[in-house]
Formats: C-alpha cells, sequence, structure tokens
C-alpha cells in the first residue's frame, strides 16, 4: 500500500444526495441515483488502486519549475477516464467554457500554494494537473480520485456545471494536497478535518483569486452551483455552519456549527461532510478576529499544520487544535494571533489546551 493512501472525495455529500434519490419528482431521483452508482463505481476502482499502488507521477519533461502543468480532458458525457485531451499547457482558451473553468480553477489552485506557501503543486514537487469534463450525463458531482479531477455537469435543476465555483475546484484538489502530507483517515473526526481543510483551502483560493479580505469574504463553499429554483446558496456555509440551503427537495442544511451539536453517525464515512463545520467555523471566527488576507496568517497556521509532520492520520479536533494554537505561537509569537487561536477553539467546544 502506498504511503500515501488515496481516497475518493465527493464535493456533493452522499446525505444530499440521498436525500435527492427520495424526491416525488422521477427526473430527480433517477438523476441522484445514477450519481450515487457512479461514485460507487469509482469509489471501488480507487480502492483497487490503493490495494495495488498508484504509480509515482513525475513532472514531465517540458514542464517548467514554479509554472503549473495542467491536462483537460473530455469524457464526452462517458465515464472513462481521462477521456479526449482538449486542451493543455499554455493552449488558448477553447469553445467550451467548462474546459476553460476547469484550465482557470487547476491554475489560480497552483497559484495560492505557490504564492502564499511556496508548495510546488498537489505533491510539492510539481505534479501535473490533470482534469475531465462532462463526466457522464446530468452526473451531480466532482471528485478527486487520489490522481485526477472530475467534473459533472450537474443536472440543470438542482446543480450547475460543477466548474462554475472556483472553490470546488480548489477543495477537491486540496483533497490531494492532505493525500500527500497528513494523510489523514478518512473516517469520523480525522475524515471531518480532511474535509474541512479541502473546505478552507478551496475557500481561500477562491478569496485569493477575488483578492478579498477576511470581511469581504462570503464563506460559502460552492456558491454559484445550486440551480436557480433551489432555496439556498451554497453546498456549506464556514461563517454559519448550517445555513446553506434549506430546500424542499434538498432538505435543510445539517451541518453543526459546535460540538454541542457534534453528530454520531456510521453514514458518510462517520460524518465527515457533516462535522467539517465545527473546524470550519473555527477557522472563519480565526480569520475574522484576524482580519486582512485570510491565507497570509490564519491560512499559514493550518497549512504548518497539515504540513508540518506532527498530524497524526487519525488526529481528533482537540489534536488538530492543539498543534495550530502551537504552530501560532512557533509563527507569530504570544500575540494576537495565538489568542485568536485559543478563543476560536473554544468558541466552538474544542479543547485546545
Amino acid at each position: 500500500m502506498n504511503a500515501h493512501t488515496p481516497v475518493f472525495c465527493t464535493i456533493v455529500p452522499p446525505h444530499v444526495l440521498d436525500k435527492l434519490a427520495s424526491a416525488e419528482d422521477p427526473a430527480l431521483s433517477d438523476i441522484a441515483r445514477r450519481t450515487l452508482i457512479a461514485d460507487s463505481a469509482q469509489r471501488t476502482a480507487r480502492r483497487l488502486t490503493t490495494v495495488l499502488g498508484a504509480p509515482a507521477v513525475a513532472p514531465p519533461a517540458e514542464a517548467v519549475e514554479g509554472q503549473p502543468h495542467r491536462t483537460i480532458h473530455d469524457c464526452r458525457h462517458g465515464t472513462a477516464l481521462p477521456g479526449r485531451k482538449v486542451r493543455g499547457e499554455g493552449d488558448k482558451p477553447v469553445k467550451d467554457a467548462t474546459v476553460n473553468r476547469a484550465y482557470a480553477g487547476l491554475g489560480a489552485t497552483f497559484e495560492l500554494y505557490l504564492k502564499a506557501y511556496g508548495r510546488n503543486s498537489i505533491d510539492g514537487s510539481g505534479m501535473p494537473l490533470d482534469a475531465s469534463v462532462h463526466f457522464d450525463a446530468d452526473y451531480n458531482n466532482a471528485f478527486w480520485n487520489g490522481e485526477q479531477m472530475v467534473f459533472g455537469d450537474g443536472d440543470g435543476r438542482i446543480f450547475l456545471d460543477f466548474t462554475i465555483p472556483v472553490d470546488v475546484i480548489g477543495h477537491e484538489l486540496t483533497h490531494g494536497v492532505t493525500q500527500h502530507t497528513a494523510n489523514l483517515t478518512y473516517y469520523g473526526q480525522p475524515g471531518a478535518l480532511n474535509e474541512s481543510m479541502s473546505d478552507v483551502f478551496g475557500s481561500l483560493i477562491k478569496q485569493y483569486t477575488l483578492d478579498q479580505d477576511a470581511h469581504q469574504a462570503d464563506w460559502l463553499i460552492g456558491q454559484g452551483l445550486l440551480a436557480p429554483e433551489v432555496t439556498g446558496t451554497a453546498l456549506r456555509s464556514m461563517k454559519a455552519p448550517g445555513t446553506a440551503y434549506d430546500d424542499d427537495v434538498l432538505g435543510k442544511d445539517p451541518q453543526p456549527a459546535t460540538m454541542d451539536h457534534y453528530i454520531t453517525t456510521g453514514r458518510d464515512n462517520g460524518g465527515v461532510h457533516l462535522n467539517s463545520g465545527i473546524p470550519n467555523h473555527a477557522f472563519y471566527l480565526l480569520a475574522e478576529a484576524l482580519g486582512g488576507k485570510a491565507w497570509e496568517r490564519a491560512g499559514q497556521i493550518w497549512y504548518d499544520v497539515l504540513t508540518g509532520g506532527e498530524l497524526g492520520k487519525q488526529a481528533l479536533f482537540a489534536d488538530f487544535a492543539r498543534l495550530t494554537v502551537a504552530a501560532a505561537h512557533t509563527r507569530f509569537g504570544d500575540g494576537e494571533e495565538h489568542q485568536a487561536v485559543l478563543k476560536a477553539w473554544s468558541q466552538v467546544g474544542v479543547q485546545s489546551g
């Protein structure tokens, strides 16, 4: 087995698709069921690759140090990956807006990690960034499969094109960063931390792209992804977990913001997409307290812990909190950053001392 175990990570949580699968409208329920079946097939393929060992991906000979090496493929509504190559690094934009958005999103993610944290691509060693668009028919998801990004077009009624929100792209690619660093187990609290890392850095990539400070940011994950008829703004809210949507078909956003409402469940790998709301909210509180560009201080503390080598695969919220307190002190001393980290974890009910 690889030292870094890849997992199959989707942006739309299973509980959302389960809700859609039980919709009264057969058109919506059929699409949700087909998405769940496609996800299951990809998850099985991911497990086989994990057992057999995924090959190391070296930068291509033509790669330029400090520059992304992107390749976008078109699945043409099939499920065979990666599909036909339609745009490579340095190629001019094509007529397909989905291809161009995927290309730009990969570039934005690469740039944030390089410029803010000195990280050369997902693995830190110039790993090529590959993506496939137009996966399956009306596929209501996007995922990182341990090696590449894959985007569905959405059904047009609940979800729109999954390349629209740049934070969705950043979220999924950050699963790759976690895979190559702390490699957090994808279950329970470690899995929720894994999901939260992706939300945190996905949001930071969006903020970096828009040149927003913490107070200007909307702190929504997947804003622009929900179709106009859906009553909601996004998939998740870091500012106010549990408020992203409240829809007749999708149901109500179930994310908790504090440990008082922690969800114990065997579904969704032990609630990884649910309880991630708690560390998400802690990060938001920290960034809001510090102000300025959130990737500079709050993001740096989180990045230091993710990549510092002390975060165990089975880390619980309290373990991560303790390490962020130590990282804040190490990098910034006993100043406002250190105090703000302590306060943020206290506000969400996680012990950090």
